[in-house]
C-alpha cells in the first residue's frame, strides 16, 4: 500500500516561492478558501517537485507554488463557485489535488518576477490552455518552458492550464481528508 503521508513544502526545505492563493481573495472566488497556509504533497509528489526545483534551478528559474494539497471540503467550495469539470474536479470523482498529487505553480526569473504565461493563475479562460493558438511567442515559450522542467520532473499536466501538474495515475490513489486534524484550515 502506498505511503499517504502528506509532506510540508516550504521555502527553506524545498528552495520554492510560495503564494497559496486560497489562502488570500486572490482567486477565483474572491475570498480565502484556507485560513492558514501550509503547502503539503505526498511524498512521492514531493521527490518529483525536488526534482522540478534542481531542473529549474540549472535553468536559472525557480518554482512559485500558487496551490498543492486541498482538502475536499475546499475543493467543493470551488465547484460550488464554478461547477465546471473543464477547470475544477467534481468531488464525485475527487481532485488530485485531494489527493496530494497535484500542484499549481509557475516559473520566476533571476530576480524573482513570474514569468509571463499569458494568463493569471486561475483565469479558468480558454486562454488558460497549454498550447492556446494566438498567444505571443513569448508566452508560449514560458509555458513550454515550464512544461519541459515539470515533465522531466515526472508530472503530467491537463490540456485546460496552464498552471496545473499532477503524478501520472493519480487517480487510483484515494482522497485524503485532512482538514479536521491536519494543519491546512477551512474558512
Amino acid at each position: 500500500m502506498p505511503d499517504h503521508r502528506l509532506i510540508e513544502i516550504t521555502p527553506s526545505t524545498h528552495d520554492v516561492d510560495i503564494d497559496l492563493v486560497y489562502a488570500t481573495g486572490r482567486n477565483l472566488t474572491g475570498k480565502p478558501i484556507y485560513t492558514t497556509a501550509h503547502c503539503l504533497l505526498l511524498e512521492p509528489a514531493d521527490a518529483a517537485l525536488r526534482r522540478a526545483v534542481e531542473l529549474a534551478r540549472q535553468i536559472g528559474t525557480k518554482l512559485r507554488i500558487f496551490d498543492a494539497y486541498r482538502p475536499p471540503q475546499a475543493q467543493q467550495v470551488l465547484w460550488d463557485f464554478l461547477p465546471d469539470p473543464t477547470y475544477v474536479a467534481d468531488l464525485s470523482r475527487g481532485s488530485n489535488h485531494s489527493r496530494g498529487t497535484a500542484v499549481d505553480l509557475t516559473l520566476l526569473d533571476e530576480h524573482g518576477h513570474a514569468l509571463d504565461m499569458g494568463t493569471d493563475f486561475d483565469a479558468m479562460t480558454i486562454e488558460s490552455g497549454h498550447f492556446h493558438p494566438g498567444l505571443p511567442q513569448q508566452v508560449q515559450r514560458n509555458r513550454l518552458l515550464l512544461l519541459g522542467v515539470m515533465h522531466a520532473a515526472g508530472f503530467v499536466h491537463i490540456s485546460s492550464e496552464w498552471w496545473h501538474y499532477e503524478l501520472p495515475g493519480s487517480r487510483a490513489l484515494p482522497v485524503i481528508d485532512n482538514s479536521a486534524s491536519g494543519p491546512l484550515r477551512l474558512m
